[in-house]
């Protein structure tokens, strides 16, 4: 099999999640079971770190894995959705894995996977643990997918298990209030495993302390114990960035670390990144330039987008992957609070989301350019206006996201603001 074979196999021959949205989701681990055994279980020989959360998984898989790198570790990374290639779920020091890699694991056990019948995200899953085995890693930080408890890279023991926080989403398959919901992601943590909280929720926090007595798992909520302070957003001559002090416990922690991640959210993030790497390093003593590298240079050693990511400076044009309540709430936030004189927003979104609850959070202000992205998963684009009007959220339809993004930069004026959002697919198609 050629490369371009391996790809359509995975992405026409397998459900998708990310594609086809329900229909896809399987409901256990029957499958990734039966794959990794049939690896001889790969993910058994592996040290692990684990990240759930509804939001910023993502962000803090990439943050822990530049300051592993940093600090001298060859460090596997598996993160989902991509944005581009299909290469960017599994990375080994930011570098993506080998189209050689791909091509050769699907052709060597593709007559298992038609006999099985596995889902796109399983394999994925089996194929990243096979690849840091195969290249001898340090560790691997792993970030799920959906949910926890059954989701298919819940089959390691890692070191450390990390939850960042619980929102809502994904409703159809975790549950309708935060408390279940926060069940399918404790599912995560594992018997004498240490588990970090990154926010501490009234409906939340029982089901995580209640999870971790009975597992006998050490816990620790990251918004309990450190905080940020002197915080000061700037702009260099490349890009935005941010700086700030961690304290621990009230007390200096680590002093003036600069990120270039300049969503606000990102506050948070860095709260459970402190507390992961504190726990995770309990017994090593690095000093505080590696971890001050490590997330300063962040973007650049992982290869991160979609976060609050500025693609041009006049007009400012934003590009940021938020895609449910929690996450749009944030996004809504930071654009208030840049001076500007108009807001051109382009949206498109998935048709499996709780579309009210978006809508209701977006300016009504804003100039809209309505659109959806090439995935069978997305919303109409006529279906999206048709219900944005009902939020007094107006604009044009337009027939992709690139010409949609064309017309908002081409109607902005330099003081104006160009954000493209609602969906990662939205974001894959102009970062």
């Amino acid at each position: 099999m050629t490369y371009s074979e391996c790809l359509r196999f995975l992405y026409e021959s397998l459900p998708m999640y990310q594609r086809i949205g329900p229909a896809a989701y399987k409901a256990d681990l029957n499958n990734t079971i039966a794959l990794l055994n049939h690896l001889h279980n790969p993910q058994q020989k592996l040290r692990c770190i684990h990240i759930a959360g509804t939001n910023g998984k993502g962000s803090v898989s990439h943050m822990i894995a530049s300051v592993l790198q940093s600090v001298g570790y060859n460090v596997g990374l598996y993160t989902s959705p991509h944005l581009k290639t299909f290469k960017e779920r599994i990375r080994i020091n930011g570098k993506q894995i080998s189209a050689t890699f791909i091509t050769q694991f699907v052709s060597q056990h593709i007559d298992f996977f038609k006999e099985l019948q596995p889902s796109f995200f399983e394999i994925t899953v089996a194929m990243a643990f096979e690849y840091f085995y195969r290249k001898k890693i340090d560790i691997a930080v792993i970030e799920t997918g959906l949910g926890g408890r059954l989701d298919s890279t819940n089959v390691i023991t890692p070191e450390l298990s990390v939850i960042t926080n619980i929102g809502y989403d994904h409703t159809q398959f975790l549950g309708n209030t935060l408390a279940k919901i926060a069940v399918e992601k404790a599912g995560i943590i594992k018997e004498h495993i240490p588990v970090i909280i990154g926010e501490t929720h009234p409906e939340t926090k029982k089901v995580f302390i209640e999870t971790a007595e009975k597992l006998q798992a050490p816990i620790l909520f990251a918004d309990k114990q450190y905080s940020l302070k002197n915080l000061r957003y700037f702009n260099t001559k490349q890009k935005p960035a941010v700086s700030f002090d961690i304290y621990k416990n009230n007390a200096l922690h680590i002093k003036h670390l600069i990120s270039h991640l300049t969503g606000i959210y990102q506050e948070k993030n860095i709260l459970t990144v402190a507390a992961a790497l504190d726990v995770f390093f309990k017994d090593v003593d690095i000093t505080a330039f590696a971890y001050k590298n490590g997330i300063k240079n962040c973007v650049d050693v992982t290869g991160f987008k979609g976060r609050w990511q500025i693609l041009q400076k006049k007009p400012l044009c934003i590009a940021d992957i938020a895609h449910n309540e929690d996450g749009i709430r944030m996004i809504c936030k930071q654009l208030a609070s840049i001076p500007h004189q108009k807001l051109h927003f382009v949206l498109g979104v998935v048709n499996d989301k709780d579309l009210d609850a978006i809508l209701k959070l977006l300016p009504r202000e804003a100039t809209y350019y309505f659109c959806k992205a090439k995935i069978p998963r997305g919303l109409d684009v006529k279906v999206l206006r048709q219900k944005a009007l009902q939020y007094q959220l107006n604009g044009r339809c337009y027939h992709s996201v690139k010409t949609a993004y064309r017309a908002a930069k081409t109607n902005a004026a330099k003081k104006d603001i160009v954000y493209v959002g609602g969906s990662a697919f939205t974001v894959a198609e102009i970062v």
